[in-house]
């Protein structure tokens, strides 16, 4: 990590955007990557430099980097080793000690999809894709996560899993035992692999009415529960019900209840992020969560790719990151109508939402360091 993102504009992990690298034969090179294109060089994210670049073989299985810079003795994730979902490394430490088996987001699985069903290792390899994409946006806030080894309460804690199918009764309805509901308890955040399914995922996404459904959108969503847990509860509670509301009045049950029933508040565009967002206080701030970190991977990312002069994005000045976040959206979703596409940017940024995305980056630069402990 090259310092806090929060000193200024830029700052953040080392080596730029995750989003593009370049290989040492001057290939572009993307987060997802585990051989270029160009050379055929093997790729591995290295922890070390924080760039993703060739890694070079040696006769003892372990890996080094080839960043001319770095040179870090280096293995694979045992997830790239045995399932090619990972393309991220560990470094090995210079006191003699057994390098872990996982990377710094591989660790943090729980449970994985049952790879002997066909499909779900593909389905596995599109959610840890995002979540490394989550692991980004949480870097470039500073933001502290660990499991439960680290001290963290609560610990951070990946399931991945799948509906229960009955063998046989199939004209049965599922009981909720069978079902798995994407969702957040106590640091574990729950993604059903059907939200990994493109069409399964696009169904849903109209039955629901929403504007977006995608794989980072579920775990930008799920992880600022986890943050209110980590930040907020026992600690800016009354910050948060004056901002958001109270969230023990009406219960989340009712306020459930209501939402399915009624649908989403009369006009709740005048103040909230998204539809669900009116639901209930939590998922207020989960929504606003998810829209913070939408906006600055979006300006990080166009940044990076020339879309805006690296002046222009100040970490520092969420006023001014804001309006650029409202030009960029409306350019970008000119350009998906004009291709007869979905809206990048679909949220309008009014006044009261504008002030809950102010609050939660405020909890979150006020968090840095913190252990959760």
């Amino acid at each position: 990590m090259a310092g806090w993102i929060f000193d200024g504009p830029g700052s953040g992990m080392a080596g730029g955007s995750m989003r593009t690298y370049t290989c040492t034969c001057g290939q572009t090179l993307f987060c997802d990557n585990n051989v270029c294109l160009k050379c055929g060089s093997e790729l591995g994210f290295c922890p070390a430099c924080q760039k993703l670049g060739p890694i070079f073989a040696s006769s003892d299985g372990t890996y080094r980097c080839g960043n001319p810079e770095c040179g870090a003795a280096l293995v694979k994730c045992a997830n790239y080793v045995d399932y090619d979902v990972c393309n991220r490394c560990i470094e090995i430490p210079k006191d003699g000690s057994p390098p872990p088996l996982y990377c710094d987001c591989c660790r943090y699985n729980q449970t994985i999809p049952d790879l002997s069903v066909p499909g779900n290792l593909q389905k596995w390899y599109r959610l840890e894709s995002a979540k490394r994409r989550l692991f980004y946006d949480l870097a470039l806030l500073g933001l502290p996560h660990g499991t439960a080894a680290d001290g963290f309460v609560p610990p951070l804690s990946f399931d991945f899993k799948a509906d229960i199918i009955p063998s046989a009764d199939f004209w049965r309805s599922m009981g909720d035992e069978e079902r798995v509901y994407t969702g957040h308890q106590a640091g574990k955040i729950t993604i059903n692999i059907r939200e990994a399914d493109e069409v399964e995922r696009e169904r849903l996404r109209v039955d629901m009415g929403e504007a977006h459904r995608t794989l980072i959108g579920h775990f930008r969503h799920e992880i600022g529960h986890y943050y209110w847990e980590l930040l907020i509860r026992g600690q800016r509670e009354a910050e948060f019900t004056k901002m958001f509301g109270d969230p023990w009045n009406p219960s989340y049950a009712e306020a459930m209840e209501v939402y399915y029933a009624q649908g989403p508040r009369p006009h709740w565009q005048r103040a909230f992020p998204s539809a669900y967002a009116s639901m209930h206080p939590w998922e207020d701030w989960a929504e606003s969560f998810a829209l913070l970190l939408d906006m600055i991977s979006a300006l990080e990312t166009a940044t990076w790719i020339g879309f805006l002069p690296p002046t222009e994005f100040d970490m520092q000045d969420m006023d001014k990151m804001i309006t650029l976040y409202q030009r960029l959206g409306l350019g970008l979703n000119e350009m998906s109508r004009t291709m007869g596409l979905l809206d990048i940017v679909p949220e309008v940024l009014v006044e009261p939402v504008a002030r809950k995305i102010r609050f939660v980056y405020n909890v979150c630069r006020n968090s840095r360091g913190g252990s959760g402990s």
